[in-house]
């Protein structure tokens, strides 16, 4: 990727500029620096823009469309290849077209013609929870064998749930409690799309460290553009007892984690932004990137998203963040609670906890194997 940097002292003309020389471009992050102006005592700011040109991807289900036409192209050929060489007496045997191309349906439960009994049962329920068909079968796999009487995969397991925590042990990867060494300090910052629900979880973590592991907790906030949203966060640090602060800009973060250093654990609550809004995230970016590599990222997901939308939320973050682990949301507000496995397995980040309600600190669970495997089973 190529990085070009404008610099000057207005932001959107530099944002024009950088249009016009490279097209479509993709806004990384700006810094902000303020220098001596032509009137003492007085500095105006001057910005410096890095860009990317962005590069044009063609649409996976683009290309996967296209490939299924040239696939039907050349069953075609050969239906009329075959047809030239039929006597006229002869009755015409007209080959079968594969099934892969015959509907092109979002949610159609899988062909079970290699599966048998319960693992074709679990399948099913698991298509019908929202996990996509290609990730069910995958995972049904994992605790098959060869039933001897129909030939076919079937569960060699006991319970639906042994299946499934087999399944997610060998391919979903959990963070388990969050744990802090003595002597050490962990940074978390708390990052996702508006109304997912960072500060209210945020204070569910917080609650957990402060009580469960009787440790030194601070809070900072980055969000000054939500109406309400720092007196919502400072209310919670004063029920909890801990010392809340509002960073408004790179110095003044920088400035509060200095001064919080004998503390174990600091929580940064950034503004929700689209993952669409690449100038926003730039902006989140570009304060947060003050403290460098000692921060952990966390994104929260809300479960309300299907799947392409949560791996939309995803992707599109982690072209900004170095995202270490996933929180996801509003579990109780969804019947398909399969996004959380989908998610899991496409992208390959840990799952660390699942907000169950709005009450705090209660409704936040630790995901393991075996709280997965029940959640999509509804126990």
């Amino acid at each position: 990727m190529s990085v070009k940097v404008y610099e000057g002292d207005n932001l959107d003309a530099l944002i024009e500029r950088a249009k016009e020389e490279l097209g479509d471009v993709e806004i990384l992050y700006y810094e902000v620096e303020k220098v001596p102006g032509l009137i003492p005592l007085f500095k105006k700011r001057r910005y410096k823009l890095f860009v990317t040109k962005r590069e044009e991807k063609k649409d996976r289900e683009v290309e996967k469309l296209e490939e299924e036409l040239r696939e039907l192209k050349e069953i075609l050929l050969t239906l009329k290849e075959n047809v030239s060489k039929i006597p006229p007496q002869q009755p015409l045997t007209v080959p079968s077209v594969p099934e892969h191309l015959e509907s092109k349906a979002p949610c159609v439960v899988p062909q079970l013609d290699e599966f048998a009994g319960d693992a074709a049962e679990l399948i099913s329920l698991l298509v019908k929870k929202g996990v996509e068909p290609d990730v069910a079968v995958e995972l049904v796999k994992f605790s098959c064998g060869l039933d001897i009487e129909t030939g076919k995969l079937d569960l060699n397991t006991n319970t639906f749930k042994e299946a499934l925590i087999n399944a997610f042990t060998e391919k979903l990867s959990f963070t388990g409690e969050l744990k802090v060494e003595e002597g050490k300090q962990r940074i978390f910052a708390f990052i996702g799309p508006t109304g997912v629900g960072k500060t209210t979880n945020l204070f569910k973590l917080a609650t957990k460290f402060v009580i469960e592991q009787e440790l030194k907790v601070g809070v900072i906030s980055t969000d000054t553009f939500k109406v309400g949203g720092t007196q919502q966060a400072r209310i919670y640090a004063s029920i909890l007892n801990v010392p809340f602060y509002v960073a408004t800009d790179q110095r003044k973060l920088k400035e509060i984690v200095e001064n919080l250093s004998d503390l174990d654990v600091i929580l940064i609550d950034t503004v929700g932004r689209s993952h669409y809004d690449y100038f926003r995230l730039g902006e989140i970016k570009a304060t947060l990137s003050i403290l460098g590599a000692s921060i952990e990222y966390v994104l929260l997901v809300s479960c309300n998203y299907d799947t392409k939308e949560a791996m939309e939320v995803v992707n599109r973050y982690r072209s900004f963040f170095p995202v270490d682990f996933l929180l996801f949301t509003k579990i109780d507000e969804s019947s398909r609670p399969g996004v959380m496995v989908n998610v899991g397995v496409k992208s390959g980040l840990p799952l660390s906890y699942v907000s169950t309600g709005q009450r705090v600190p209660e409704d936040i669970k630790l995901l393991t194997p075996s709280v997965v495997a029940d959640t999509l089973l509804g126990d």
